[in-house]
This record gives C-alpha cells, sequence and structure tokens, in this order.
C-alpha cells in the first residue's frame, strides 16, 4: 500500500488552504514579517491563491499550479525580490506559527518545517556579508 502525501496528512484541499490562510495572516500581523510582508502586495489575495494552488502539488497532491501557471520556476518567479536570510527567516518565522496552528503530528510538522526551510533557503539570491555567504574580495593590479 502507498504512504499517504503530506497533501494528503494536511488534509487535503482544506488542510492546505488553512495552512495558506494561516501563513498569510500571520504575515499580515507579524511585526516580525514586516520585511517579507513588504515584499507582497497591499492585498494578499492573489498571493494567497498561488501558494495554495503551488502547495497542493508540492505537497503531493493535484498539480494545480502548474495546470493553471505551467512550471514554477520557484527562484527564477522570486528573482526580483532581494531575498536574504532575514526575508527567509521571516517568511519562516510566519510558516513555523501557522504549522503550529495545524492539527498535525509532530513528525508531520517538522518534516513539513525542515521542507520549507530548504525551500525557503533556496529562494535566497542575497549574499549575507559577514557570515559564511560574504563576497569574494578582488584585488586589482
Amino acid at each position: 500500500m502507498n504512504e499517504p502525501t503530506a497533501y494528503q496528512l494536511l488534509g487535503a484541499e482544506q488542510g492546505v488552504r488553512e495552512l495558506v490562510e494561516r501563513f498569510y495572516d500571520y504575515m499580515d500581523t507579524e511585526s516580525q514579517a514586516a520585511g517579507v510582508r513588504a515584499m507582497h502586495a497591499q492585498s494578499l489575495r492573489a498571493s494567497r491563491e498561488k501558494l495554495f494552488l503551488f502547495l497542493c502539488g508540492w505537497l503531493g497532491g493535484p498539480e494545480l499550479y502548474v495546470q493553471k501557471y505551467g512550471h514554477p520556476m520557484l527562484r527564477r518567479r522570486h528573482l526580483p525580490f532581494a531575498i536574504g536570510k532575514s526575508e527567509r527567516d521571516q517568511w519562516m518565522h510566519c510558516m513555523q506559527k501557522a504549522l503550529a496552528d495545524m492539527p498535525i503530528g509532530e513528525d508531520l510538522r517538522e518534516k513539513l518545517t525542515r521542507a520549507f526551510m530548504a525551500t525557503a533557503d533556496h529562494m535566497r539570491n542575497q549574499p549575507e556579508l559577514g557570515s559564511d555567504d560574504r563576497l569574494p574580495i578582488i584585488r586589482g593590479e
């Protein structure tokens, strides 16, 4: 028998919708997410819908985003935005709070947190000075 997908364990469409709603509610109200919130339009309606469509497929459910928009090209779609560790962490702050609200087991919550973190980290396109991501020193002759 096949193992249930994260999509199914989360509650299928209804569960994914709830996660997305909670996520964006936190983004809209948490002061710790002000920087990442400022990257979005005043209305989060379109962002909510796109994340819902994307997560359905990403979590192992129907590929709704692909059906409507084609391949997500996630990193490419985020290149216009300066995303560093701070923005990643703000995004993850909201997602972790949303996941904590969901009626799911701790194993699934931890698995999803790790998967979201890997994806959020992949979206980074800004090096962080003073960290392991320091810009190389270029010396002139």
